[in-house]
């Protein structure tokens, strides 16, 4: 898919290394019980897939973290949360397959990672993240972890992002990573990021891990000012199944290796760093929802005409979490009618008389429905619109200020089979 342009900044290859000073690896440590892909009886073994991964500071960090608000968090929350609480952090560990998540244990493991890093790196272990996906309610065996930190650690590199990337992938098909540069003062900076999240997707602050670095110098106020309100127009606004996991966490970490005059106050500086954080967040959100189990398209609803952004917000969430709707985009069948009525029952405050809908893709654009009554339109050409692998709803409800984007996937026959044998 492509990347959605945002004006001030240019995309960049490197993911978590594009920004200067920090090295990434990624290994399979032996905690992944699935090959990469399937191998028949005259082929070679299947390489199973990296499960462990490690990004590395060259120095000292401010630091910030968003946490999922499900009750029942993972133990590495729960350590992160301690360890950063200072705003300072210089590495992160992360394993996929196991989340560490209602274990008697789980804090004490936690921990491990952590002092296992320390121990190999020569660093503070109050000074490193640690994070983990996969499947809730098994206990985490460390021994793997342990037996590979040497092997993790010496192959820290400064183009190292494709190997983590792909550690903390789980039931993803597609490698998530994006990495821009902009301007502050005159200085170039870099900030990038990867993401994991296909399935339990409904972030309510943001199953989606995220790791964001950045040579950017930024006061640990004010990074975490800006993760809060960027979380809030980027991975909040994403829903592949509606459920929300119990270890979602998103954290970055800035180096201010790049030179700028310090960011220590909301001024424009800040909303340079503001608008290259949303460039990353928001593409990294788009990926995740393209890669929602078992999706075939991107769905972006645009909602516009309300009293405020947040009724905005509430009209495009509550479009593409309906599971009529997204059924509906999968069999590329313009029935208008279930977006109303997932526009009726979002607790929005907005005039249900009002609504007009066009559905768009790269193949064209159609009105369906105008002041909440039905349009005349071409089945063929809606067919044919809904045949893209991209896909938006705009809905329009008045002539106010308020709007929001929205964006998930369609509901296919694959969700059913991930997540029947997610366990085996």
């Amino acid at each position: 898919m492509n990347l959605k342009k945002v004006k001030g900044v240019t995309f960049i290859d490197g993911g978590v290394c594009a920004s200067k000073g920090f090295k990434a690896n990624g290994i399979q440590c032996g905690l992944a019980h699935k090959p990469l892909a399937d191998t028949d009886e005259n082929s070679l073994p299947a390489k199973k897939k990296n499960d462990l991964a490690l990004i590395v500071a060259d120095k000292e960090c401010t630091a910030a973290a968003v946490y999922t608000t499900n009750k029942v968090k993972g133990a590495p929350i729960l350590v992160t949360k301690e360890h950063i609480k200072n705003g300072i952090a210089r590495a992160v560990i992360v394993n996929s397959v196991n989340a560490n998540t209602c274990n008697y244990d789980g804090v004490k493991k936690a921990e491990k990672m952590c002092s296992l890093v320390s121990d190999e790196l020569g660093i503070d272990e109050n000074d490193v993240i640690v994070a983990s996906t996969g499947v809730i309610g098994q206990i985490l065996p460390i021994e793997p972890i342990e037996n590979g930190m040497k092997e993790l650690a010496d192959g820290l590199t400064y183009d190292g992002n494709s190997r983590a990337v792909e550690a903390i992938m789980t039931t993803d098909t597609r490698v998530k990573e994006v990495a821009v540069q902009f301007e502050l003062g005159g200085k170039t900076c870099t900030m990038g990021g990867m993401l994991k999240g296909s399935g339990m997707i409904n972030p309510n602050m943001a199953t989606t891990l995220t790791f964001i670095t950045t040579d950017v110098d930024i006061s640990a106020e004010l990074l975490q000012l800006a993760l809060n309100d960027v979380v809030k127009v980027t991975l909040n606004r994403v829903s592949v199944d509606g459920d929300t996991s119990t270890n979602d966490m998103v954290c970055i970490l800035a180096n201010g290796t790049a030179g700028n005059t310090p960011v220590n106050k909301e001024n424009e500086d800040f909303e340079k760093f503001l608008n290259a954080l949303y460039a990353v967040m928001m593409n990294l959100a788009r990926m995740m929802a393209r890669d929602g189990e078992g999706a075939t398209k991107l769905i972006e609803c645009v909602c516009s005409g309300t009293k405020t952004d947040k009724d905005a917000e509430k009209v495009a969430k509550s479009v593409i979490s309906s599971n009529l709707f997204k059924a509906a985009m999968f069999g590329e069948d313009a029935n208008w009618g279930r977006i109303l009525c997932a526009v009726g029952y979002s607790d929005a405050n907005i005039d249900i008389n009002r609504v007009d809908v066009s559905i768009a893709s790269s193949k064209g654009t159609i009105d369906v429905c105008r002041s909440s009554r039905g349009l005349e339109f071409s089945e063929e050409k809606a067919k044919e619109i809904l045949s893209d692998e991209e896909i938006v709803i705009n809905i329009s409800v008045g002539q106010d200020a308020g709007e929001a984007i929205a964006w998930g996937c369609d509901l296919t026959y694959d969700y059913v089979k991930i997540n029947g044998d997610y366990r085996s």
